[in-house]
């Protein structure tokens, strides 16, 4: 494959209109959209009005008059569009881990009520740390007989769900290696052993095709500062089918989940539907920049999307590998298309300095520990002859041997 081949590519790109959508930094090839998507131009045109009408002239009757309040309900929508959900199950709000903290509550207490006995939560070693930190948070607060964490290989966790499991908490994408889990066929054998699911979607809404409720999914978080674009450290999502509604609780009662907040009673009641999620008042500005992050998705196939999601990467590691660079990175992420996120990660001793050697050079990817680097692929902005000069910059970079330079070995704080 050549340059040529390449621009053909891009020149054939259903979505190559959406990356203008995007304030793209000049002379770069970001490849690290699975950490944090790149910024819409209706993003910073949404957050000025933001600020410099809604805020600072028409100040607390925005709430009311711009519609604040029901921000987390209208961008909960959204994205229930982009995870396939029907209406009134998908919220915007918090952080995964506090989202995941009140799924965990929340599918613990469904389970409990059935008197069955069933205590663990199954999840697999390599899950993203936060999600067992949580149910590891949560098992030390109520005890061990009320919430105990098993964990097993990734290739083990729908064998291990058995009587004793209350809930299966599983990424359909895996952080470090990209390997993508078979969502549909879990929730099927857990359900059919009695547990519940909870799914992370970090790596997947966004990226690909997803269908809660088609899967008949229980409870599912994501972010939405990846793929979705919503900025740094942006609000998350929750998702809880609506069958669990009337059962379900969670411990985290703050006022915007209540019935009727502006009642301002001195009791708690919860809100009937998926609202109850919600704990305290939402960050107006970043919810706002969410919001209309999300219209660069407004008409997009999102099997389309895959496609282009699965011909990047192939692409990329097809190029690798006339580099014949492939001996030295040894690629960690499924062979079979079907099987990998938007993602593709290679193992390499030297794989910190590789990844500053190559930022460096304008190409952004990153690291994971302990030796991985990974490039990540958002179709909506990334194009062909973006990897066609990546891999340019990759071959330089080995040949130069710039990643061995003292400057890298020591990490930086974020890697």
């Amino acid at each position: 494959m050549n340059l040529t081949d390449v621009k053909e590519l891009d020149s054939i790109d259903p979505f190559a209109q959406h990356r203008e959508q995007f304030q793209l930094p000049v002379n770069k090839v970001y490849l690290d959209g699975n950490s944090l998507g790149a910024m819409t131009k209706a993003t910073s045109a949404r957050l000025q009005q933001v600020i410099q009408q809604q805020w600072s002239q028409d100040l607390i009757s925005s709430w009311n008059e711009h519609n604040w309040v029901n921000l987390p309900q209208s961008v909960g929508e959204k994205i229930a569009n982009l995870v396939g959900a029907q209406r009134e199950q998908t919220i915007c709000c918090d952080s995964i881990s506090v989202n995941l903290f009140k799924a965990l509550a929340a599918a613990l207490t469904i389970a409990q009520r059935q008197g069955s006995g069933r205590n663990i939560v199954l999840s697999t070693k390599d899950n993203f740390p936060t999600d067992l930190y949580m149910v590891q948070g949560i098992s030390q607060f109520v005890g061990e007989h009320r919430c105990q964490l098993k964990l097993v290989e990734e290739n083990e966790l729908e064998q291990q769900v058995d009587d004793k499991t209350a809930v299966v908490l599983a990424t359909e994408v895996n952080f470090r290696t990209g390997k993508r889990l078979n969502a549909k066929q879990l929730i099927t054998s857990a359900h059919s052993q009695g547990a519940l699911v909870i799914l992370d979607l970090a790596h997947s809404a966004g990226a690909m095709p997803v269908h809660l409720d088609d899967w008949e999914a229980d409870f599912a978080v994501g972010c939405t500062y990846k793929y979705l674009n919503g900025g740094p450290g942006a609000p998350a999502f929750i998702y809880a089918a609506k069958r669990h509604h009337k059962n379900m609780s969670q411990p985290l009662s703050g006022w915007f989940g209540h019935a009727r907040p502006f009642d301002f009673t001195p009791d708690y009641e919860p809100a009937t539907g998926i609202q109850q999620m919600l704990t305290g008042t939402p960050s107006i500005l970043a919810m706002a920049a969410v919001d209309s992050a999300l219209e660069a998705f407004e008409n997009v196939d999102m099997e389309k999307l895959r496609e282009k999601s699965l011909q990047l990467a192939e692409v990329f590691h097809q190029l690798l590998e006339d580099a014949a660079l492939g001996s030295c990175l040894q690629l960690i992420s499924p062979q079979q298309r079907e099987q990998r996120g938007s993602q593709l990660s290679y193992r390499y001793e030297h794989a910190y300095g590789l990844c500053q050697a190559l930022i460096q050079r304008g190409v952004i990817a990153d690291f994971r520990a302990p030796n991985y680097i990974r490039f990540g692929f958002t179709p909506l902005y990334n194009s062909f002859e973006d990897i066609w000069q990546a891999i340019e910059q990759l071959k330089q970079v080995i040949e130069a041997k710039e990643h061995l330079d003292p400057r890298w070995q020591s990490r930086n704080t974020v890697t």
